[in-house]
């Protein structure tokens, strides 16, 4: 029998792929690292799955543990039980956060990697790591970046997309030296293509609580830039899809997924479908993305009134263009395929509209 590490248990992908992924190996017992803080989450959280999906129960166990420790802070004897017989990890842990600082990113980022990457090595019998990285190891890469792309002497805007590169370079350099992986990297992860439903409320979703609270008429301050850039968002029920297909899928041995919309909106594409759905007449008005941020860190008052994180300006203005191509043709193998825009933005907005009381966090 063998087991099925998970880390990031509870959080939106850890409890979407699990219940998932045991279905997939049904001699498989998973084991969800957790940390202290997050267990009466997860017990909750597993309970409800188990009640979802009866073919499941009994078969997981929580234990306490922590990424950022050496050996996950995991017990010898769960470790020794690991070790056991063939281990599956699926490394899903991480802060989303682009305004996370330095320290708290590189220690859960990075050595929290790396430490999943060691714990992986030296399990005798390894079936595969499955690394949940994100299509912004591009820094701001001006240019066509592919899935065989991740040292292109980018520069970055942010910890959060500097530690997820490095993150990823730990994993390519043990896959370079035969520990079998693949590594799925999402674009901006929104609501659900059909329910619109999500768990926070970030991103794009500011752009949207911007434009709803000034009525019929709104204006929307774009960057000179954004009018070139391509804003890629992706629902989540396709990013859930496209990993568990993948995980399951032999030749996605040592391949790198961009999990991203193939033709994504302009930004101001996608301020006018905001503004439509939400039956706002909307006016933008170029702005420096410079004097924007420093507006909303800095004006008294216009924080208070946008609501929006400076750091999101950036990927308003973010210069990359993603190649699904490789990625695009593995999952249709498989029947997956990502839904376009314009087909899963009225759940999205409709979701937003009738939910006003989800936040802007969550466990990813």
């Amino acid at each position: 029998m063998g087991s099925v590490l998970f880390t990031g248990f509870p959080g939106f992908l850890g409890s979407a792929l699990l219940p998932r992924t045991l279905r997939r190996a049904p001699e498989a017992r998973a084991v969800a690292v957790v940390q202290d803080k997050f267990l009466d989450q997860a017990r909750s959280t597993l309970a409800r799955l188990e009640r979802e999906s009866p073919g499941i129960a009994g078969r997981t166990d929580l234990v306490s543990g922590d990424i950022t420790v050496d050996g996950l802070g995991l017990d010898p004897a769960v470790r020794e039980r690991l070790f056991a017989g063939p281990l599956e990890i699926f490394h899903l842990a991480a802060v989303y956060d682009l305004s996370v600082p330095a320290d708290v990113a590189w220690r859960v980022n990075v050595d929290g990697t790396r430490h999943v990457v060691r714990l992986a090595e030296a399990a005798p019998e390894l079936v595969r790591l499955q690394y949940v990285s994100t299509c912004y190891v591009s820094g701001r890469y001006d240019g066509i970046f592919s899935e065989t792309d991740l040292e292109l002497g980018q520069p970055f805007a942010n910890h959060y997309d500097h530690t997820k590169h490095e993150a990823e370079r730990v994993v390519a350099k043990a896959r370079d030296a035969g520990l079998p992986v693949s590594v799925y990297r999402p674009s901006v992860v929104v609501g659900d293509s059909v329910t619109g439903a999500t768990q926070k409320y970030d991103g794009p979703y500011y752009v949207l609580q911007l434009l709803a609270r000034q009525g019929r008429r709104a204006v929307m301050p774009l960057p000179g830039a954004a009018g070139r850039t391509r804003f890629n968002l992706v629902p989540s029920d396709y990013v859930v899809d496209g990993i568990d297909a993948l995980a399951g899928h032999p030749p996605a041995v040592n391949r790198t997924f961009a999990l991203a919309q193939p033709a994504p909106p302009t930004v101001p594409e996608m301020c006018e479908v905001f503004a439509d759905r939400l039956g706002t007449r909307l006016r933008t008005v170029p702005m420096p993305v410079g004097l924007a941020a420093f507006s909303i860190d800095h004006v008294p008052g216009v924080g208070r009134l946008f609501r929006t994180p400076s750091s999101t300006l950036e990927y308003l203005t973010h210069p990359t263009h993603y190649d699904t191509a490789a990625t695009t043709a593995t999952l249709a193998e498989l029947g997956v395929s990502c839904p376009p825009f314009d087909e899963h933005v009225d759940a999205m907005v409709r979701f937003f509209r009738e939910n006003p009381q989800v936040g802007t966090a969550a466990m990813v």
